[in-house]
């Protein structure tokens, strides 16, 4: 464990650098529990003293110099501490800035700084100031292009010293608007809202001298002011900056279209305010205000935003992601702000472009960005430990409807016009059996009944199935045009595995599932796809484990013969596969070999399935990654592979599948690789980004080669569950 000491102002201090501090620290530990440990010394001065948390571990008061010398001396003292990582604010440091200097060169740790404000075309002495206090750091952290491009050109920094981390945004569950705006009894009104701590240098007045003109055109508009007075501002000069603001509010006649909420926000309640914002205005007037956390909460909110133009706002909101505004230009905030509340596409437009540039800002995202430098500058060899998630069926319950699971989702909201799939019904009844199973959770009851009763509805006289069903709940055209093997075989497994937990559910169930696998009996040996004949082969052996039959064994053998067969026709020098191609859900197809020989007996079949088996492994893992077959055109036998276009269910199945492989062998790498594995959900992969989404319980539809798809779907979403139930 490698404990970090964050050298920070922090709650209960009212601040933003406290503020994210408290957010990447928690972001951190909670991603790398085994990894790291952040400690804190907070910083205090003569007139801003707190009670403090566990969290913090030393305390220095910036107003007395020699604080400084005693605050290095116990850090070098303590063995471990292995890193130092400071907040960096002119201000914090200002009352005596050598005596901050002389302590980062004092400490003989590793020293990494966090500038959250870079002063563009500096003056001389305050350029050799920065140059010396970054000199005795071992990396610079800046969170915008603006930043690193102003310490490399007007300060001389080196580039490989310096390191851009974007400030965090919070993974939202993105509520409906209506209802929000119910429960803060703004019902009828267009919200524009601001937030932050209230200071001159908001520029709040802009704003209310662009309402007159915006009221005009909308009049139902409300003009929300959220947040208390900057505790700096208090106790300079009271509330003098809010008191001209009202009176701004009454001399213009807009009474009725602001409302001060004048708290200090806990985050669930901020982020209710800003889901039901129709449109987000950021005036600040600082022109060398390098990043802002109210305006990235905002846009991880879904808000379209007009803003000044601060280098945060012009990097991010290119590309028409959102409107720029000159400084202190209240007739062009009128002007962008009018265009905005009359233009729903344009809205929308930039609500989800703001939403795919936040994604990867995700404070999960950013602790990952942290705990990849941490390793780089300690110099540490072992790989990242990723903390795995609770288990959630949150997201599942949210895709349920009464007749069964909506096939997509936007975002983390169903899609109810793309209907269901007996694919991924038959996924969340495995996912939720596995639940019950695990947590005795009972929840799950209902929709395990759910998706039966849908498994039902789909399957035909002749004992197959359909797939496909839209929201009226009839059968769609897709059924008769696309092959159904697959789903058919989807929903044996599925059954297979529910009929060999009898005793857990109602008999009733039992017999039912029974029942309806039983007359698939005739069709399963007219199967000819390879990964139709693995999920049978897995399901034909948890039927067999309830229900113990001879005609079961010899369908298994059949089929897992037929698999053999394949390999054989198939397998040639370096090319170790059932088909002339990999595609997609690879690792079933050994894996399934592996059941059968669990049931048979026959050493073809174990051989076969280690042999192909490591064939696909070496195909897909690095030492410390896994980077599966791309959707985006398959990997063939003498073509060249695409690199880009990863999907969870093969993440899923190639988990599933060591976990087989490890139960019959018994070696170590299997276990290694399965970690590797499950980690590609939680970050490791070539973008460094999250692809379960904590927030909503969901997980994102695939990895491309810059974004992710932020759609949380029901394959995604059962296929990442699946996984996680079988990780310890």
């Amino acid at each position: 464990m490698t404990e970090i000491i964050c050298i920070t102002t922090y709650p209960p201090r009212e601040c933003g650098i406290a503020t994210f501090s408290d957010d990447l620290i928690h972001a951190i530990e909670t991603k790398f529990a085994c990894s790291f440990t952040i400690k804190v010394c907070a910083l205090a001065s003569s007139s801003e003293q707190h009670i403090y948390n566990d969290q913090v571990k030393y305390i220095l008061d910036t107003s007395k110099a020699n604080e400084y010398n005693n605050i290095a001396d116990r850090i070098n003292e303590d063995s471990e501490v292995k890193m130092v990582l400071i907040q960096h604010e002119f201000g914090l440091y200002a009352e005596h800035k050598e005596a901050f200097l002389a302590f980062v060169h004092c400490i003989k740790k590793p020293v990494l700084i966090v500038f959250h404000t870079v002063l563009p075309h500096p003056p001389l002495t305050q350029k050799k100031y920065l140059i010396r206090l970054i000199d005795g750091c071992s990396a610079v952290i800046v969170m915008t292009q603006t930043s690193a491009g102003i310490l490399e050109g007007d300060y001389g920094i080196e580039k490989e010293k310096i390191n851009i981390i974007p400030h965090g945004t919070h993974l939202v569950s993105h509520k409906d608007k209506k209802k929000l705006k119910a429960k803060y009894n703004v019902t009828g009104r267009r919200i524009l809202s601001t937030f932050g701590l209230l200071s001159p240098g908001k520029s709040i007045e802009t704003t209310l001298e662009a309402l007159p003109a915006i009221i005009k055109k909308n009049p139902n508009v409300l003009f929300l002011i959220i947040g208390k007075t900057h505790p700096t501002i208090i106790k300079q000069v009271g509330e003098t900056y809010r008191n001209m603001l009202q009176n701004k509010i009454i001399e213009l006649g807009i009474t009725h279209s602001v409302r001060f909420v004048n708290l200090y926000l806990e985050l669930p309640i901020l982020l209710e305010y800003l889901q039901l914002t129709d449109v987000y205005l950021f005036t600040s007037d600082d022109p060398n205000q390098a990043v802002s956390g109210t305006f990235v909460y905002a846009l991880s909110c879904g808000c379209p935003i007009i803003a000044t133009p601060i280098p945060h706002a012009l990097e991010l909101l290119k590309d028409n992601s959102g409107l720029i505004f000159d400084f202190n230009n209240s007739t062009q905030l009128a002007e962008a702000t009018n265009r905005l509340l009359g233009n729903e596409k344009l809205r929308s437009k930039m609500r989800i472009a703001g939403l795919q540039k936040t994604a990867a800002t995700a404070w999960e995202n950013t602790a990952i960005a942290y705990a990849h430098l941490f390793n780089k500058v300690l110099q540490k060899e072992q790989s990242l430990i990723y903390s795995l998630p609770p288990i959630s069926i949150a997201h599942i319950k949210r895709m349920s409807r009464s007749f069964g699971m909506i096939q997509f989702s936007k975002g983390n909201r169903p899609d109810i016009k793309t209907g269901y799939t007996l694919d991924d019904n038959v996924r969340a009844l495995m996912a939720l059996c596995h639940v019950y199973v695990k947590t005795k959770d009972p929840s799950c009851e209902k929709y395990i009944k759910k998706y039966l009763t849908f498994i039902r509805y789909c399957q035909q006289p002749d004992g197959s199935f359909l797939n496909y069903v839209d929201k009226q709940l009839a059968f769609t055209p897709q059924n008769a045009e696309i092959n159904l093997e697959d789903s058919n075989a989807r929903a044996i497994y599925a059954l297979g595995y529910f009929i060999s937990l009898r005793g857990k559910f109602p008999d009733v169930w039992t017999e039912d599932a029974t029942e309806i696998i039983e007359q698939t009996f005739d069709m399963i040996m007219k199967m000819k796809s390879p990964r139709s004949i693995a999920y049978i082969i897995k399901g034909l052996y948890h039927f067999e484990q309830a229900y113990p039959s001879k005609e079961v064994r010899e369908m298994t053998m059949h089929l897992a013969d037929q698999l053999v067969h394949y390999y054989h026709q198939n397998a040639e020098n370096n090319w170790h596969w059932f088909e002339a191609y990999l595609t997609y859900d690879n690792s079933i197809i050994p894996e399934s070999l592996l059941y059968a020989y669990q049931v048979i007996k026959n050493e073809t079949y174990k051989e076969t399935a280690r042999e192909s088996f490591h064939f696909l492994l070496n195909h897909i893992f690095t030492k410390e990654q896994i980077k599966v077959v791309s959707n985006q055109g398959w990997f063939q036998k003498e073509g060249n592979r695409n690199c880009y276009g990863e999907q969870p269910i093969e993440i899923a199945g190639t988990v599933m599948a060591l976990s087989t492989f490890y139960s019959v062998f018994g070696e170590e790498q299997y276990l290694i690789k399965q970690q590797i594995a499950f980690s590609w959900f939680l970050g490791n992969n070539h973008l460094r980004q999250i692809i379960y989404n904590p927030a909503t319980g969901g997980c994102y539809d695939g990895l491309e080669e810059h974004n992710i798809n932020l759609n949380q779907g029901a394959e995604s979403t059962v296929c990442y569950l699946l996984a996680r139930l079988i990780i310890k």
